[in-house]
């Protein structure tokens, strides 16, 4: 039997409520959420739990996995850039080759974990921050 589509990515928190808010700036909403152990919440893109946050006392120094990233196709690639320099946070914005010409953008969330949103390629309303030092824009 195969696989059939991600389900959710978790997410270790030692600060909940930030990294909750970090995720709903870029459309994530709280939703449902079975009575479990540990606190959390469930963060979803449309019908789906995209993420599960778990919140911990404190990360673990030891790191599980290796996981590199997570990717989320995504739109406004402009506005995110706007709110990802507004937050102060360092980000890489690159160009897939042709044929699609798609654009990548890469940025941490509170806890460290590498975040990857992808936008359709005739997004080409770019940020101005291309001489900023937060940014680094690879076309």
């Amino acid at each position: 039997m195969p696989a059939l589509h991600v389900d959710h990515f978790t997410i270790l928190t030692d600060q909940l409520a930030a990294t909750q808010a970090f995720y709903e700036r870029f459309g994530f909403v709280v939703g449902a959420r079975p009575e479990m152990l540990a606190a959390g919440r469930w963060l979803y893109l449309g019908p789906q739990a995209a993420l599960h946050l778990v919140e911990v006392p404190e990360l673990p120094v030891q790191r599980k996995g290796v996981l590199d990233h997570m990717a989320f196709r995504a739109q406004g690639l402009a506005e995110t850039c706007a709110t990802l320099k507004a937050l102060g946070l360092r980000y890489s914005l690159q160009r897939f080759p042709a044929p699609t010409g798609d654009w990548q953008l890469f940025f941490k969330d509170p806890n460290g974990a590498t975040v990857e949103f992808d936008f359709e390629g005739h997004e080409t309303d770019l940020p101005a921050a291309q001489s900023a030092p937060e940014a680094q824009i690879n076309r």
